[in-house]
């Protein structure tokens, strides 16, 4: 008979998405994990595998969290423009809140892994795919409404505002001054008038 498990699933992967954002994965060791997620070796193995399958599930996890925030974000604001601005000061709040100047998790395994491991360069590939697809929606909609004007491409413009969040994302690491993320904002957000 299977033993049921002591601790939450759901509540570990939290765990674990801390601790290899802080420490990456490469400086991040099995017994790190076994100590900062509070089970024992075992149980580590035989709930999520190994140290790597842990890191899948946690870029995973961290993936749908802020793949959802950012989709209610466009969904429930009217405005396409309105809705790039909040997912602009979002980031940059997010960033800026972060004491320990972590940067985007996501970003963070693009830099250190995504070159040498094909599952890791998939997870981030999805998350592009999902932030430009609904970027691109909301610009659509602005140029359809006429809010958002019309001289450049759509998709070019929405892969211009993720490179301007992925740039936010690593200049976090070396700078908390609402000054300088404030005018990657407003510079951003003037190339859609």
């Amino acid at each position: 008979m299977a033993r049921s498990k002591d601790f939450d699933e759901a509540e570990v992967l939290g765990k674990a998405v801390c601790i290899f954002w802080h420490k990456g994965y490469n400086g991040t060791s099995m017994q790190d994990l076994v100590d900062g997620l509070g089970i024992s070796r075992s149980s580590l193995y035989d709930t999520f595998g190994d140290k790597h399958a842990l890191y899948i599930k946690a870029l995973d996890s961290y993936q749908k969290a802020g793949g959802s925030q950012m989709c209610d974000i466009i969904n429930n604001t009217a405005s396409a423009k309105e809705a790039i601005k909040k997912l602009l000061e979002l980031t940059m709040s997010t960033l800026l809140n972060d004491e320990q100047r972590k940067g985007c998790f996501m970003v963070n395994a693009e830099i250190e892994l995504a070159s040498l491991d094909a599952e890791v360069k998939n997870v981030i590939c999805r998350n592009e795919q999902q932030f430009e697809s609904a970027i691109l929606r909301a610009i659509k909609k602005g140029q359809d409404s006429g809010e958002i004007h019309n001289r450049q491409d759509a998709l070019a413009l929405a892969r211009f505002i993720m490179n301007a969040v992925r740039g936010m994302q690593v200049s976090a690491k070396a700078t908390a001054d609402t000054a300088f993320f404030d005018d990657i904002i407003k510079t951003t957000l003037s190339v859609l008038d």
